[in-house]
């Protein structure tokens, strides 16, 4: 049982970084790490979830989900700050964790860490086709059904961009910083446009009732019902507060991609310095732009009438503007391109990371000799990425990404009371303030987000795990580097 547990120490993990043809090229800057942070969160909760979730779920209030969510992930924020400034190594939670818990629960989140950032970048790859057979049609040219769009049996503008975005990966981490800046700034001055153009079209009534009286509907039925609602014998409702709550759950996957900027410790020129800047500052601008951006579409808009897939576009069409529709288009292409990018860079980093430990495959941690990129893992998690953009249907699989990125969230705010505790000699360029008041109230909320989500999330994320810890029964644990190549120094926390 002792070897579940045993840990990979700090200095161990730095150390391994310097190692030849595993070294990758420290290139990324504060601002770099800022605006990958904002590439990766400012995507699919402004474009896609806004409208999905006040018209289910919340109605106006979705600006306080968007509030709650935003507070539950600056809590984790300030965790990971801590964790990435003084364990600056590539991997994020999966890192922490082999540091403080041990190898089984690392394994277990890096697992999950997979499954969070794959799957979502094939969700949002599925996002990325609707869009663009949307501008190719206003355009006058109409792709098949059978061939874009949620509905296709072999999606293919989603698998184009997933295999071009992992092309631009494998090339280097500065042309993928430099592309990423690009579409941000694209992105971001769309946003500035809903905001400052769709104010003078807000009309108050759009805002009563603030909160709907709560009721029952389909999409909170059987096994759709949130699990806190079914553990207290509630009948399952969507709107008021439950509704508001509920909602947490679903626009959390707005805030998806933060931790990534963790995943890039190994890559930044100053860590100690920078990952904690471009954490806590890039998750700050983007839930003000979360906030501001709901208030406007919900006034521009009754709640009840706001679109599912596009609601932006569709809130100035209904007030007779459709040329800013399409201006909201094209920056919805460019800005679901940065999380698809940002997303499968993370992803490829854990992958990265487990199989240098041993845990995976090792041929897989080669690095480029050229590029400075883990082009192997890089290569290998975008064919699995747009295998699945093209062949499944994703849509009712994107809370999978919620529960694993929040699971993760438990874990990291649990490794800072570890570590400070095993290892309070450690310098900390960043330390979480208020300890262990901030860490835990961190767990108390990524629990909370958790339990709103549906029952049949639970049960999917159950699956998931348990064919992840066959896996490692299987094979990581007898290939595990600590145990092929143990250091006196590892110890196990039990």
């Amino acid at each position: 049982m002792g070897t579940l547990f045993r840990t990979k120490t700090v200095e161990r993990s730095i150390r391994e970084t310097e190692v030849s043809g595993h070294r990758l090229r420290k290139d990324l800057t504060a601002l770099d790490l800022t605006v990958f942070g904002i590439g990766v969160i400012v995507g699919t909760g402004i474009f896609v979830l806004t409208g999905r979730v006040a018209r289910e779920y919340a109605g106006p209030a979705v600006a306080v989900s968007f509030v709650v969510a935003g507070v539950v992930c600056a809590l984790a924020a300030l965790c990971y700050a801590e964790f990435a400034s003084t364990v600056p190594v590539a991997g994020s939670a999966y890192t922490f964790s082999y540091a403080t818990m041990g190898e089984f629960p690392a394994w277990i989140i890096g697992w999950d860490l997979i499954l969070e950032m794959a799957l979502g970048a094939a969700v949002v790859a599925v996002g990325w086709s609707g869009y663009f057979a949307s501008l190719l049609s206003g355009l006058g040219v109409d792709l098949p059904s059978s061939l874009a769009g949620e509905t296709a049996r072999f999606n293919l503008p989603a698998v184009l961009i997933v295999l071009a975005v992992t092309a631009v990966l494998t090339l280097g981490i500065k042309i993928s910083s430099r592309i990423n800046a690009l579409m941000v700034v694209v992105k971001l001055a769309v946003v500035a446009l809903v905001v400052i153009a769709g104010l003078f079209f807000v009309k108050a009534a759009n805002y009563i009732p603030f909160i709907p009286p709560p009721e029952s509907t389909d999409t909170v039925e059987g096994v759709r019902a949130p699990l806190i609602q079914v553990l207290f014998g509630v009948t399952p409702v969507a709107f008021g507060w439950f509704g508001v709550f509920g909602a947490v759950a679903i626009v959390f996957f707005a805030y998806i991609g933060f931790d990534v900027v963790a995943t890039t410790a190994e890559e930044a020129r100053n860590p100690q310095r920078d990952l904690p800047v471009g954490i806590l500052g890039s998750l700050a601008i983007c839930t003000l732009l979360y906030v501001a951006v709901s208030l406007v579409v919900v006034g521009m808009q009754s709640y009840t009438e706001l679109s599912e897939s596009a609601p932006l576009s569709d809130a100035f069409k209904s007030v007779g503007h459709p040329f800013f529709a399409g201006i909201i288009n094209v920056g919805a292409i460019f800005g679901l391109t940065t999380v698809v990018l940002i997303l499968m860079l993370g992803q490829s980093r854990v992958f990265f990371a487990m199989s240098r430990d041993g845990l995976l495959p090792p041929w897989l941690a080669h690095v480029h000799p050229k590029y400075g990129t883990p082009a192997r893992s890089t290569v290998f998690m975008g064919v699995v990425v747009a295998l699945l953009a093209g062949l499944i249907p994703l849509s009712a699989l994107a809370e999978l990404v919620n529960i694993g990125t929040l699971f993760a969230f438990v874990l990291v705010s649990v490794g800072v009371l570890v570590l400070r505790r095993t290892r309070p000699d450690l310098h900390r360029a960043f330390r979480t303030p208020l300890v262990p008041l901030v860490p835990v109230l961190s767990v108390l909320g990524s629990l909370f987000v958790m339990a709103n989500l549906p029952v049949e999330t639970w049960i999917r994320f159950v699956v998931w795990m348990l064919v992840g810890t066959v896996i490692y029964a299987s094979y990581g644990r007898r290939h595990s580097k600590l145990l092929t190549a143990p250091e006196k120094s590892s110890r196990s926390v039990i």
